[in-house]
């Protein structure tokens, strides 16, 4: 009742003044403010920061107003509903970060006012701004980016739980607020900006003051069109990074491509980047079902996603395990299959387990990405213990801790992302940094040595293979990798002995070990050089 009286005021005030007005001024001013309006909001006067239902932590904050006018068959008047949020307040009845309240109120666009009054929405009918809130990639991109990468479930369950309904009982909710339009520059097109600019007042329904203190309003429409294209320029880059990651995957497969290459590279490592893109793959593709409008955009980067690690890495993975796995002349195709099949339900659990705990650790997401960066460390490890010699190429180690890096810095440092994360540069600069050091160690790897950080003292002993050979016989000895003589009055440089006793040119020997980690002439495994 109370709320039909306060509308009843409104139709016949502003229907009795309108037809009082000249109707050459009607056209200029038929605006439609249907819309996603970001401001601020202040307190009027002074105020204690604290209320019944709201705890205020400061003075002024962050709110974002959102409506949906449609015309009713009074001339020059529009039915408005909509939602407002502030930010940097606690919603005490849900324990949340923010406030939410439900509105709806008329637009009388020949003065350029909007007046509303909260509505808990008790009837049981669904609104009518819902369906422009589930067709707007403001309101989707929003409620898709706190979900997913947001620390705290500030606004999770935000629509279903309204805080509109206790407050209402006890408080009469009004807002009057003045339209003015803004003027706009040409990268902007033909989209009206609008700003409102207005009051918020609460009077308490037992006339007992207020709820909480008036708080001033200022807000200014938001282009929703600009937002859609920062998705596509995202969803461009993430394709862009796809191809870049195929590229580098061919170079580095084609640096390995023998089994003594493929062994030298870490199992785990590929295996940790293949999950990484697995999951990127499902979040592009759940981005693009909940946001219908972007849905091309963001499928054609979740299917880069998904041929570069269901395809390329996979690919990889299965070469570098059938190259560490020792070969048996007389195992079966049912003992491979069966190590196979355990290999892949292996990955596809750790898979799934991995979004399990990140659901059930969503409040510790950023540490988990913190983890999930380190995935170079255990090819480092690898390069200690097994003394490998250039497992990767370093094209491929700078390129991957590049591409690698740079949706997080999108997402977490990128101060105008199109998900509105507000930026972490802490974060950033640490996962950048700690990428930086690990790829540094695999460059020192590379070119000093696996062991080059690693200090003597505490290093196993490694056999030698150049080593003074005494020749009693006076005989020639044939190399049998290239069928020339090796002459043993020369620098040890210039030869190796195998620990099996075999001599061959240094040059043939280390191209052999490049492809075979076994003695040429007895077929005895050798140590690393």
């Amino acid at each position: 009742k109370q709320r039909s009286s306060v509308f009843r005021g409104f139709y016949s005030f502003y229907d009795h003044a309108f037809y009082k007005r000249d109707d050459n001024d009607m056209s200029p001013y038929s605006w439609n403010i249907t819309g996603t309006y970001k401001g601020s909001w202040s307190f009027a006067g002074a105020t204690n920061g604290s209320s019944r239902f709201l705890e205020f932590m400061t003075s002024k904050g962050d709110s974002v107003l959102e409506l949906l006018s449609t015309p009713t068959k009074i001339s020059g008047v529009h039915y408005v509903q909509g939602t407002i949020t502030f930010h940097d307040v606690i919603d005490k009845s849900h324990d949340r970060g923010a406030a939410q309240i439900r509105l709806e109120g008329v637009y009388i666009w020949p003065f350029r006012q909007l007046r509303m009054v909260a509505n808990s929405g008790a009837d049981g009918e669904p609104l009518q701004e819902e369906d422009y809130f589930l067709s707007n990639p403001y309101h989707l991109l929003r409620i898709f980016s706190s979900q997913v990468f947001q620390d705290s479930s500030e606004e999770k369950n935000r629509r279903k739980n309204s805080l509109t309904h206790d407050m209402e009982k006890h408080c009469n909710i009004e807002i009057a607020a003045k339209v003015v339009r803004v003027s706009t520059n040409q990268n902007e097109g033909e989209h009206e900006k609008y700003r409102l600019e207005g009051l918020m007042e609460s009077p308490s329904v037992d006339d007992d003051g207020e709820c909480f203190s008036s708080i001033l309003l200022n807000s200014t429409s938001l282009n929703v069109e600009a937002y859609y294209n920062k998705a596509v320029n995202y969803t461009l880059m993430v394709t862009f990074i796809s191809f870049l990651q195929v590229l580098l995957l061919i170079r580095q497969m084609e640096h390995s491509n023998t089994q003594s290459g493929a062994a030298k590279v870490s199992i785990i490592m590929i295996g940790q980047q293949a999950i990484m893109d697995a999951y990127l793959c499902l979040l592009h593709l759940t981005a693009g079902i909940l946001v219908e409008s972007l849905f091309n955009a963001f499928a054609t980067a979740a299917f880069f996603k998904f041929v570069v690690f269901s395809i390329f890495e996979m690919r990889y993975l299965l070469a570098i395990w059938k190259a560490s796995r020792p070969l048996n002349s007389g195992e079966g195709w049912e003992i491979m299959r069966r190590e196979l099949s355990v290999l892949y339900s292996r990955f596809y659990g750790i898979l799934l387990g991995g979004i399990l705990l990140m659901y059930e650790l969503h409040n510790f997401l950023r540490p988990l990405l913190f983890l999930m960066y380190s995935f170079w460390i255990p090819q480092i490890v690898t390069n200690v213990i097994r003394d490998t010699r250039k497992p990767l190429h370093p094209q491929y180690i700078l390129g991957m801790t590049a591409t690698r890096v740079a949706i997080p810095l999108y997402i977490f440092g990128c101060p105008s992302n199109f998900m509105r994360i507000e930026p972490d540069k802490k974060w950033c600069i640490a996962v950048t940094a700690f990428m930086g050091i690990q790829a540094a160690v695999l460059l020192l790897q590379h070119y000093l040595g696996s062991r080059c950080f690693i200090p003597r003292q505490i290093l196993p002993e490694k056999y030698c293979y150049h080593r003074k050979v005494e020749d009693s016989t006076n005989q020639p000895i044939d190399c049998v990798i290239c069928m020339t003589t090796i002459d043993l009055s020369q620098r040890t440089s210039e030869y190796m002995v195998a620990p099996c006793e075999h001599i061959f040119h240094s040059g043939c020997l280390q191209r052999w070990m490049d492809i075979k980690m076994e003695c040429p002439t007895c077929r005895r495994s050798l140590p690393p050089a």
